[in-house]
């Protein structure tokens, strides 16, 4: 092989790479935090993972509030908190992250996770939200895995959380 090529195929090999990965499924899910009429307003702490057919959970991303050594709010994200929560130490790198405004935030899935999920299994994204002085809530979003078929499922709150849609892209 001549050194012409070969140098060619090295300047490609990165962003050939970056296609491969590219190609694989991504999935995305949008939640709405809903402007509410309330006294005293403290934006939501948000928990958000994948439980398998096995019942075991994946954590997904985590909102809180970062200042804070001692997080003591995280536990009433009850659920979340006996699955993983307590468990964890704070902040989790790349899954956690502060507290959103009222609005539509989209989060994205890591790909490492959608590349373990089994074809044709039945999964659920569970989405917990919990206000300092207001209301705690879960939506259950349940799902199967298809690599080959795209995904656009939508749920809804009724306080906490607004509409919720998981997609997956191919």
């Amino acid at each position: 092989m001549s050194s012409i090529i070969r140098k060619n195929l090295l300047c490609l090999a990165p962003g050939l790479a970056v296609a491969g990965a590219a190609s694989a499924s991504e999935l995305t899910a949008t939640v709405e935090l809903p402007r509410l009429n309330v006294a005293e307003y403290h934006r939501p702490y948000v928990a958000v993972w994948l439980e398998g057919p096995d019942k075991a959970h994946h954590n997904v991303s985590v909102w809180h509030l970062v200042r804070r050594n001692d997080d003591t709010w995280l536990k009433d994200l009850r659920q979340w908190w006996r699955k993983s929560g307590r468990s964890l130490e704070m902040p989790m790198d790349g899954l956690s992250g502060p507290t959103r405004p009222v609005g539509v935030h989209e989060i994205q899935v890591p790909v490492a996770l959608t590349e373990s999920l089994t074809e044709g299994a039945e999964y659920t994204l569970q989405i917990e939200a919990v206000r300092e002085k207001g209301g705690r809530e879960v939506v259950s979003v349940p799902f199967t895995w298809s690599k080959a078929q795209a995904l656009d499922i939508t749920a809804s709150g009724e306080r906490e959380l607004g509409a919720i849609t998981l997609r997956q892209s191919n």
